[in-house]
């Protein structure tokens, strides 16, 4: 490639990324768009039109964009995550289910796939499966209240009410705000020590 092609390229990713910082959104648009015109398998510029399609309220846009990034980088789990994010979003559970799938499969640790996961299999009733995700998004990340949180009401869910009351009494260690919502919402108190 180029010299010249490469600076221009550069010079439109950062007046990107400035628009972006100053909330010019359709002015950054413009910007990946013509990164885009110049290279149209431009990773960078594709997943930032993504997003700011999806910042835009355009999902349509932002889902044809993200499949697109998905095809062009099979191998990362972020691409992945993100289509199956807008696509919970746009309320396409199946298909963000097996794209949430796979960003699993392609990066074991990526927490935030495996709560999104157990996320979409919660709004699908399949709790078994959704406690299992999200319980290893809290092995992955213990100290995050929000994984917790949804495995508690999973398993009030599922008739357990004796697990989330396990999980209120956890989070009344190190999240007890978390804990009292849970209370409030759930009718449970925390079960005691064993």
């Amino acid at each position: 490639m180029p010299l010249t092609r490469v600076i221009y390229l550069t010079w439109l990713k950062l007046k990107g990324q400035l628009c972006l910082l100053l909330g010019q959104r359709e002015d950054a648009l413009r910007h990946f768009e013509a990164m885009s015109d110049i290279e149209p398998r431009h990773v960078y510029a594709l997943a930032s039109r993504a997003q700011v399609e999806d910042q835009l309220g355009r999902p349509a846009r932002a889902i044809a964009l993200q499949r697109e990034l998905t095809r062009l980088t099979p191998d990362q789990a972020s691409a992945s995550f993100n289509l199956g994010f807008m696509l919970e979003k746009a309320g396409d559970l199946e298909d963000a289910l097996a794209a949430l799938r796979e960003a699993t499969r392609l990066s074991p640790a990526l927490d935030r796939a495996w709560y999104g996961l157990g996320l979409v299999l919660i709004r699908l009733r399949r709790f078994d499966e959704a406690i299992e995700a999200l319980r290893k998004n809290t092995e992955l990340q213990p100290m995050s209240p929000y994984g917790w949180y949804q495995l508690a009401r999973a398993h009030v869910d599922r008739h357990e009410p004796d697990e989330a009351a396990k999980i209120i009494r956890h989070l009344k260690g190190f999240e007890p705000k978390v804990a009292a919502q849970l209370e409030r919402e759930t009718g449970l108190r925390s079960a005691p020590s064993a």
